[in-house]
């Protein structure tokens, strides 16, 4: 019974999808070499954090070797209106979109139009001359540290390498000892849907202000991925809206991707809510900018490569299928095999999450399964986003996994490590097995 209803839903799945673009294709997941009653785990996890008031919905979308196993929507994308959650269903991605502005750059990379060890100032002259913090001398109290806090010129220029591995120095301002002059130049924090200016004059304003450290010596996680989307608008001479629209949606049929929500598909977007503390039930969100305003009609005028993209869970599927195929997807090539294995290697040693993982050119990345601490494979490459999103794609499974909900912040939830924890006990045969075995299955 379980098999029959995840497949069922599946080719429902199919159906409903071609309305809002093409998706993967469906496949069974026995055929896959995934235990349909396993994966049905997923569909009681979803139901479960719903009903405990932990999530307000979910959109889980599991596919192996190219093809959905199971693509499940759970709860109400808006609690207070009663609309279910769809698997159509919009979603403000945030940090996810750091991949697909890092595809982005690689692609200008590829053609020769953009070099890895570029200095940024190259495509944005405002970093010519960058500074760092200094700190202040030891023993300082924190409330005197933004008054003891000097700044000196970079020892080094900032590379497109650095931004891609988040080792420029460049944070998102807060916790910075000039944090106050982060605000003042209005020039904080990964949101920039509400800001009526254009992001290069944003950036410009960014390298006047000091950095947290120096360029090479830390993973500093920031604005990196913001300053690559202004260098695809210098190098390319298009928007990276035009650009990404050009270049990669359209050619992947990721019909419902992009920096702002069309008005008339505004009910579509899901809501952001919000859990406070551990164990806490979910709430409207709060803060400032969470809304459904500034993506539906807001000025429009920023489009931020940090962290600035909508999507659904179909769409971006599609995007990691690419990648996972050596960087084509229906006969539409965006990157070459050799490009995707060198974003997806450890470029920056020990530096991130003190070397338990490595990170690659926009991806963290699994070198070693018992350092990670969880279930996956060596090569796995993924990241998330600030309204609990995650993504990961396994090579070796052949697996692509995309977690879709709106909840910032997410305080205490296990809902990641429990859903790989589930994914991965559904995967009852390797992937060779299961090839094999289908390659023997007589044709129907």
């Amino acid at each position: 019974m379980v098999r029959r209803t995840v497949v069922a839903f599946a080719v429902w799945v199919a159906a409903a999808g071609a309305a809002f673009g093409q998706g993967l294709p469906v496949g069974t997941p026995a055929v896959a070499g995934m235990a349909p009653e396993r994966l049905a785990r997923i569909t009681a996890m979803m139901k479960d954090l719903v009903d405990q008031g932990r999530v307000a919905g979910t959109v889980t979308l599991v596919a192996r070797n190219g093809k959905v196993v199971y693509h499940e929507a759970a709860g109400r994308r808006d609690i207070e209106k009663n609309v279910p959650m769809t698997t159509d269903t919009l979603f403000r991605i945030a940090s996810m979109s750091k991949a697909i502005t890092s595809v982005s750059i690689m692609m200008l990379v590829e053609e020769g139009r953009v070099h890895l060890d570029d200095p940024v100032s190259r495509f944005i002259p405002s970093f010519a001359k960058t500074t760092v913090v200094v700190p202040p001398p030891a023993g300082t109290s924190t409330s005197q540290t933004a008054v003891s806090a000097g700044s000196a010129p970079a020892v080094r220029p900032i590379t497109i390498r650095h931004l891609l591995t988040h080792t420029s120095g460049i944070s998102y301002g807060s916790g910075n000892p000039f944090e106050a002059d982060y605000r003042a130049a209005n020039v904080i924090g990964w949101y920039f849907a509400d800001k009526n200016e254009p992001i290069a004059t944003t950036i410009d304003r960014l390298a006047t202000l000091p950095m947290d450290s120096q360029p090479g010596d830390k993973y500093v996680y920031g604005f990196n991925t913001d300053i690559l989307g202004v260098v695809v608008e210098k190098a390319s001479g298009q928007s990276l809206a035009d650009f990404m629209k050009a270049r990669i949606f359209t050619p992947l049929k990721m019909t419902s991707t992009g920096f702002y929500v069309d008005p008339a598909e505004a009910d579509r977007l899901a809501t952001v809510y919000s859990v406070a503390s551990a164990g806490a039930t979910i709430t409207k969100a709060p803060a400032p900018g969470t809304g459904q305003g500034n993506y539906v009609v807001g000025p429009r005028q920023s489009f931020s490569g940090g962290a600035g993209l909508v999507s659904t869970a179909s769409d971006y599927a599609r995007f990691l299928q690419m990648l996972l195929n050596g960087g084509a997807l229906d006969g539409v090539r965006l990157l070459s095999p050799k490009t995707v294995e060198l974003m997806t290697s450890n470029h920056v040693g020990p530096l991130y999450s003190n070397g338990n993982f490595g990170f690659g050119l926009g991806f963290e990345i699994t070198e070693h399964v018992g350092r990670s601490g969880r279930p996956g494979s060596v090569g796995e490459y993924g990241w998330g986003g600030a309204y609990h999103t995650k993504f990961w794609v396994d090579p070796v499974e052949k697996l692509v996994v995309v977690f879709m909900t709106q909840l910032l912040p997410s305080t205490g939830s296990d809902a990641h490590a429990t859903l790989r924890q589930l994914i991965y006990s559904s995967v009852v045969e390797s992937y060779d097995t299961a090839t094999a075995r289908a390659a023997l299955r007589p044709a129907s």
